[in-house]
């Protein structure tokens, strides 16, 4: 809900379209999630490539009484432990009732960021359908391969800890996606350039929005560990702590570097960028670099978002992709350079070496390549899906666009 009302606050749209939208993300989240977009995205791989789409049947068994074919014992969805939270893999004992709301969350969020790109110009009803394959296909096979321990990345040694990949840049790359498909309809009836769509500051909604996406981003970073923890708290404070320095450098950097007065827009896009540039390392890293993380993604959110300001091809006011996009991927580099191993390992992996600034070294590259061919992967197959889905979308509905308004 807090991304509608952040698209209400930037954009002054009428409650209706926005907060819609977010619901029906909502609803179709749980329903596809639960139907097999879970067992897609976190029952065993087949090949480490997606994950078995009948582990314990559709609906967690749908009518079945007896759910022990989905946990590690007999007592099931509510207290059976789901298989990857056991000792031979992370080991939290999560339930899989419990482990499938928190996914059905992840990505029911990552839609929401998508969403934003659809603003006054996609048809509902097309973005309904695009829903149901989002929760089937696209949002789960990065998620499969990098979040779930049998996934093919996951075991060349790749690590996201909150979603940098999985969620942000791999929305920036769904939407972008769906932005290419609609500057084809819009090309095709007459259109020079994207009709632009204009922010119309809200400034109470606005902050609303961002205090609530920032309290909530606690939620997604604590319970990225799988734990209540001490670590859980660790990944609390770096969140916090980014999203602070974030804002800091970007108010500064408007007000000495662009030379002009910081505005509201200003401050809640850099509390975003900061936010978004710590998920992927939020339990790997110190308090203090997560500092020096915040301070570089304030500046990089004003000079990514006016880079993208010279295409006119789309409209992407709520900045999916100079935020989402560009902060998810930076973030994700990240991690070969700012992991402290002791801060990694007792979030759960072990496996991460010290980064580069930490003395690393050679493992530390190594670590770096992984993660770059992660985005490479992920970023090129998730907008070739929803570019495909966008476009047959649109032919069985002779167009997606809503009259190409602005």
């Amino acid at each position: 809900m807090s991304v509608g009302l952040l698209e209400v606050g930037e954009l002054g749209e009428e409650f209706s379209r926005s907060l819609l939208k977010t619901m029906l993300i909502t609803g179709s989240a749980l329903v596809f999630m639960g139907f097999v977009g879970f067992n897609t995205a976190a029952a065993p791989t087949v090949g480490g490539v997606i994950g078995n789409p009948l582990y314990g049947g559709v609906f967690f068994g749908a009518f079945s009484r007896n759910l022990s074919t989905m946990s590690s014992d007999s007592t099931g969805l509510l207290g059976g432990v789901w298989w990857s939270m056991t000792p031979a893999y992370f080991g939290t004992s999560l339930t899989a009732g419990t482990y499938f709301l928190f996914q059905a969350a992840a990505a029911s969020v990552t839609l929401a960021l998508v969403g934003v790109v659809a603003l006054r110009k996609l048809k509902l009803e097309a973005f309904m359908v695009y829903s149901i394959i989002y929760f089937i296909l696209i949002w789960n096979l990065p998620a499969a391969w990098i979040w779930n321990p049998t996934g093919w990345l996951f075991q060349m040694g790749m690590r996201d800890f909150g979603g940098g990949l999985v969620v942000h840049a791999a929305a920036g790359a769904a939407g972008l996606g769906i932005l290419s498909v609609i500057w084809l309809e819009e090309k095709r009836s007459g259109c020079k350039q994207s009709p632009k769509v204009n922010c119309k500051v809200s400034q109470g909604w606005l902050t609303l929005a961002m205090l609530l996406l920032w309290m909530g981003w606690f939620g997604f970073s604590s319970g990225s560990v799988l734990a209540f923890n001490y670590s859980a708290m660790v990944a609390v404070v770096t969140t916090f702590l980014a999203a602070a320095a974030s804002f800091l450098s970007s108010m500064a950097f408007v007000l000495y570097v662009r030379k002009r007065k910081p505005n509201l827009l200003d401050a809640a896009n850099g509390i975003l960028m900061g936010l978004i540039v710590i998920t992927p390392l939020a339990g790997f890293v110190s308090p203090a670099g997560s500092v020096l993380l915040g301070l570089i993604a304030g500046p990089l959110y004003v000079i990514a978002a006016g880079w993208f300001e010279q295409f006119s091809w789309f409209s992407d006011p709520v900045g999916l992709l100079p935020a989402h996009m560009v902060g998810g991927m930076f973030g994700i580099a990240m991690i070969a350079f700012f992991t402290e191993h002791a801060f990694a390992s007792a979030s759960g992996n072990p496996t991460l070496p010290d980064g580069i600034l930490f003395g690393g070294g050679l493992v530390a590259v190594q670590q770096l390549g992984v993660e770059i061919l992660g985005i490479i992967v992920v970023m090129a197959t998730v907008f070739a899906l929803s570019f495909l889905s966008a476009i047959a979308i649109s032919i069985g509905m002779h167009g997606i666009t809503n009259g190409h308004k602005g």
